[in-house]
C-alpha cells in the first residue's frame, strides 16, 4: 500500500547527482544545435503560442520517415530545447526528427496538451512523406500514447507505425493525490478521460512501454500496465525494463543509434 504519493512520484529525490543532470542536457543540446550543418534545422509554428511549435531535424540524405520526442516534466516543465541532442540516434539512422513543445500547466489543462500535441504531430507530418514513429519520455511517454487512443482526432493516424511511451503515466488517477495537482487540476472525470490505461488503441497499434528497470515502483508499475491493458484490446504490445538505468538516464540512449532503445523504436 502507498501512503506517500508524492515520494512515489518523485524522482529526482531517489537518483544520486539528480541536480547535474539539467545543466548536462542544456550543454549537449546547445552543442548539438551549434554543429547541425545550415539548413538541417528550422522551428514551424503549429498553433498561436509562442510555445506552439516544433523543431524539425533534417538527416543528410532523404528520410526514411518522421520519428517525434515529446518531452516530459510532468506537463508543467521543461521545454523541447532541452531535448534536442536527444535526436543524434533517429538522424544517424536517416530519420527526420520533430521535437514540439506545448503550453504548460497550469497554464492550459492535460486535456489541452493531447490536443495540442495531435495538432503538433499532424502538422510535422505535412512536411514530409512516409512513415512515423512517435516517442515520448515520463508525460510525453503519456503523451505519445494519447496518439494512439481512439478517441483522439488525428488526421496523421494511419502513417504512425509504432509508439514508444519511455517511462510513460498510463493512469492519471494517482496524480489526484498529489501536490503537482495543484497546477494539474485534474479532476475524476479529466483523470480517467486522459488516461490512456482506461481508453481504447486504434486499430493496429504498435505499442513498446520502455521504462528503467531502476525507477520507482510506480513507474514500473505504470509502464506494464498500458501494456497490459491495451493487449487485452487486441494491440501489438511489449514492455521492457532497461537495465542499470533510471528515470533521468534512460532517456539518454536515443541519442546512440546503436542503443538497444533506438534499435528497438526505429528498426
Amino acid at each position: 500500500m502507498i501512503d506517500d504519493w508524492d515520494d512515489a512520484y518523485a524522482n529526482a529525490a531517489h537518483i544520486e547527482g539528480a541536480q547535474a543532470y539539467v545543466p548536462m542536457w542544456e550543454k549537449r543540446a546547445r552543442a548539438f544545435r551549434e554543429g547541425l550543418a545550415p539548413g538541417r534545422r528550422r522551428a514551424i509554428a503549429y498553433g498561436a503560442d509562442a510555445r506552439e511549435d516544433f523543431e524539425l531535424l533534417l538527416p543528410p540524405g532523404a528520410p526514411r520517415g518522421l520519428f517525434v520526442f515529446v518531452h516530459g516534466g510532468y506537463w508543467r516543465s521543461m521545454t523541447r530545447d532541452l531535448w534536442s541532442h536527444l535526436a543524434t540516434g533517429a538522424l544517424g539512422r536517416g530519420w527526420a526528427v520533430a521535437l514540439p513543445g506545448y503550453v504548460l500547466c497550469p497554464q492550459q489543462r492535460i486535456r489541452d496538451i493531447t490536443r495540442s500535441i495531435a495538432a503538433a504531430v499532424d502538422r510535422a507530418a505535412q512536411e514530409l512523406p512516409g512513415p512515423i514513429r512517435l516517442a515520448g519520455h515520463s508525460a510525453g511517454g503519456h503523451l505519445v500514447a494519447r496518439m494512439g487512443c481512439a478517441d483522439v482526432a488525428l488526421r496523421a493516424a494511419p502513417r504512425i507505425e509504432k509508439i514508444i511511451s519511455i517511462s510513460g503515466v498510463h493512469d492519471l488517477r494517482p496524480l489526484m493525490k498529489t501536490a503537482m495537482n495543484d497546477d494539474l487540476r485534474l479532476d475524476l472525470n479529466e483523470a480517467r478521460a486522459e488516461s490512456p490505461a482506461l481508453r481504447e488503441p486504434r486499430p493496429g497499434v504498435d505499442l513498446l512501454c520502455w521504462v528503467g528497470a531502476g525507477e520507482r515502483p510506480e513507474f514500473l508499475r505504470q509502464n506494464a500496465l498500458l501494456a497490459n491493458v491495451w493487449t487485452g484490446c487486441g494491440a501489438k504490445t511489449r514492455a521492457h525494463e532497461a537495465p542499470r538505468r533510471h528515470h533521468f538516464s534512460v532517456i539518454g540512449d536515443l541519442a546512440d543509434k546503436t542503443s538497444a532503445l533506438c534499435r528497438a523504436a526505429l528498426e
